[in-house]
């Protein structure tokens, strides 16, 4: 059975000018969206320091 993806929430976020525009950059050389770059970014953060929840029955990621 496919696995129900969990709602996305929205907030905002305020940055450096300097460094969104890098950010912008990493991701247009990553084919991503300045959105999925950071989504991208934040979950391999998450995942490096073993901060992602469990999920029931199996491994995260």
């Amino acid at each position: 059975m496919a696995k129900e993806k969990e709602a996305k929430k929205a907030f905002v976020l305020r940055m450096a000018p300097n460094e969104l525009e890098a950010l912008q950059r990493w991701a247009d050389d990553e084919f991503r969206s300045l959105n999925g770059q950071i989504e991208y970014l934040l979950h391999e953060a998450l995942k490096a320091k073993n901060r992602l929840p469990r999920e029931k029955g199996g491994q995260s990621d």
